[in-house]
């Protein structure tokens, strides 16, 4: 095995190493945290002016506090500028997008009998507005504007913005601007980081205060919006890329090389491994990927480098399946692909991922831009606990009770003994024979 990839043995780690692995580039947010506090400060005080002012700084773009917002005018030149075949794709992936999340929508209320006469439910009803983060640093991504906005508009929510670091040149990316139209969204602003994260909790002149924001981010997103939670509700936690690559021994390791960079050529604070119990899967993986990276840039070989020769990737060798698979769910990854000839064997042994990609045809990259569920995922080992974003991210539900003449009686008695119990007068004589002096035969 190449001596310059990061080769991991499993069952020789310490626990203390064992920890190291299992930790991503956000697990220690107190650096930025120290640095984030003076931006959402500047940004609540001199609003548009200090947005401008840090997306100069941070993003090196010539940019004005009364030009942050898109114009008409800007969405007229992207789709003119747009390469035929990106628009092309972006619809293609749109349309599936949509689809998945209209199947996903629940109904909009329900109410079942609860006992006799005694009905409760749910109603279910849009979030009034949320701003949609849309990261740019290494790239631009079309991609997580349509994963965002689309569930949004299928969910009803009326107010949404988008919020995105403009180009070098002070301008929002033209295939960033042609995916927010695909999902019916024109208020889209130039700015990102700490500071868009500020101007969407607090509000500004030029952009819009939102009840949530959503979207994945740089550890300075991640820390802002732990900074503002008390504002805004941050949604999903969705840090740096990270994923697994859980290999049998019937799949080709060269192939789990070729889709273990895909989430590593994201960024050097990313995570990914390749964790299997095959040592030949293990060895060939570790031969094929020098003649993957002479295919790529070398921008996103230094990238993958990074993290498959660090501490927050590599290849795990295991002695067995079991240890594997306890890893995996410790790790509680982002993105898992469980590469196998049979992959619907090994699903039930998995109990944590943010998306779970089943066998050879399905590798991260269809998941990240058409196949039609969200890319935006919980990271950091949170997806214990949370789930991909959805509609149900952009929707409250609001219980439902209705008790008749013919149910009151049975619930009314228990209750009564309930509260008496729990020492609350005016609870019992709600439901005692007071009640019925008032109540209309």
């Amino acid at each position: 095995m190449s001596a310059a990839l990061n080769v991991v043995r499993l069952e020789r780690l310490s626990p203390d190493e064992r920890r190291r692995c299992l930790t991503r580039t956000e697990s220690d947010l107190g650096p930025y945290l120290e640095k984030v506090v003076p931006i959402i400060a500047a940004v609540a005080e001199e609003g548009d002016e200090a947005v401008a002012r840090f997306t100069r700084q941070f993003d090196k773009a010539p940019v004005t506090a009364d030009r942050l917002a898109a114009t008409p005018e800007d969405f007229i030149r992207a789709r003119k500028a747009l390469a035929p075949e990106v628009a092309e794709a972006i619809a293609f992936a749109a349309a599936n997008i949509t689809k998945f999340h209209q199947d996903q929508k629940p109904e909009e209320m329900w109410l079942h009998e609860i006992s006799p006469g005694a009905f409760a439910g749910d109603r279910i009803s849009a979030i009034p507005s949320v701003a949609c983060y849309v990261p740019r640093g290494k790239g631009s991504f079309p991609s997580s504007v349509m994963m965002t906005c689309i569930p949004a508009k299928v969910a009803g929510v009326e107010k949404i913005a988008v919020v995105t670091p403009p180009s070098p040149d002070g301008n929002i990316d033209d295939a960033t601007l042609v995916a927010a139209e695909a999902a019916g969204v024109t208020h889209v602003y130039k700015c990102g980081g700490a500071q868009a994260v500020a101007a969407v909790a607090h509000g500004t002149a030029t952009i819009p205060r939102c009840a949530k924001i959503v979207g994945p981010g740089s550890p300075w997103v991640v820390a802002a919006k732990r900074l503002v939670a008390d504002l805004i509700d941050t949604g999903t936690p969705a840090g740096p890329s990270e994923a697994i690559i859980f290999a049998d021994g019937t799949v080709d390791g060269r192939l789990c090389a070729l889709d273990l960079l895909i989430e590593a050529e994201h960024g050097a604070d990313s995570s990914a491994w390749l964790v299997t119990a095959d040592p030949e899967v293990a060895d060939a993986a570790a031969k094929a990927l020098p003649q993957f990276f002479k295919e790529m840039s070398p921008e996103r070989v230094a990238y993958a480098e990074a993290v498959l020769k660090g501490p927050q990737g590599g290849i795990m060798l295991c002695p067995d399946a079991k240890s594997a698979i306890a890893f995996i769910n410790d790790y509680a990854p982002e993105h898992l692909q469980i590469m196998s000839r049979e992959p619907m064997a090994w699903l039930g042994s998995f109990k944590h991922a943010g998306e779970i990609l089943l066998g050879e045809y399905t590798p991260s990259t269809l998941g990240n831009f058409v196949l039609g569920p969200n890319h935006v995922l919980p990271t950091g080992g949170w997806a214990k606990t949370a789930s991909a974003l959805s509609v149900f991210d952009f929707m409250k539900r609001t219980s439902i009770g209705h008790v008749t003449r013919m149910g009151y009686d049975a619930l009314a008695r228990q209750a009564r003994i309930i509260a008496r119990y729990e020492g609350f007068d005016a609870h019992a004589n709600a439901v005692s024979e007071l009640r019925r002096k008032f109540l209309k035969n």
